[in-house]
């Protein structure tokens, strides 16, 4: 019978330290402008070293696992470096780990107070700066609402996206300084880190 020695706990280590990371860009194939096909995106992804690298749907959502415990800035500014080498692109890129998606999740107010998830969206924050609505007067939009926590901010807007006049004046005051999300590409993303 042959013996097998255990790996060492340096190899240990370095087989444990891979981090699922998400990366959102801001304004990808939206309103037929910033045009990336999803293959590029995930070529671009795989060229700066990143592993098991998918996409989901088309506005720039990708899932992928990095070495060690990268930091979320500096790998999207790896990211928004290739994207910019490679296409005529220079679209914002905002990293979240999977705990960190995980997070913003549990966060959410809206849903913790039973709000229909068809109508909750998310606004991540680039950077590590906390966010602001910046908005005054947030009871004029009623009954759309709006919460910052953390990096995040949370809306609540039960007529869509579409026509909401929060979204939009939130998206014109600096709220563009990050990239909103659904909360079902939200949850799928995180279905997709734990895969």
């Amino acid at each position: 019978m042959l013996a097998h020695a255990a790996p060492s706990g340096r190899q240990n280590r370095a087989m444990a330290t891979t981090t699922a990371l998400v990366a959102l860009l801001r304004g990808v194939n939206v309103g037929g402008r910033g045009k990336l096909p999803m293959a590029q995106l995930r070529e671009i992804v795989a060229g700066c070293g990143y592993g098991d690298v998918r996409t989901y749907i088309q506005s720039g959502n990708v899932v992928f696992t990095a070495p060690g415990r990268p930091k979320d800035r500096a790998v999207a500014e790896t990211i928004e470096d290739a994207l910019a080498a490679a296409t005529p692109l220079a679209p914002a890129v905002v990293v979240r780990t999977g705990p960190q998606l995980a997070a913003v999740i549990e966060a959410n107010p809206f849903l913790r107070r039973g709000e229909d998830p068809a109508h909750l969206h998310v606004t991540f924050g680039a950077g590590t700066a906390k966010a602001e609505i910046g908005l005054d007067d947030l009871a004029r939009y009623a009954p759309e609402e709006a919460a910052a926590v953390g990096r995040e901010v949370y809306l609540f807007l039960p007529n869509g996206i579409g026509r909401s006049k929060l979204a939009a004046d939130f998206a014109r005051r600096g709220g563009a300084t990050g990239t909103t999300r659904n909360w079902r590409t939200v949850t799928k993303l995180l279905a997709m880190v734990d895969e």
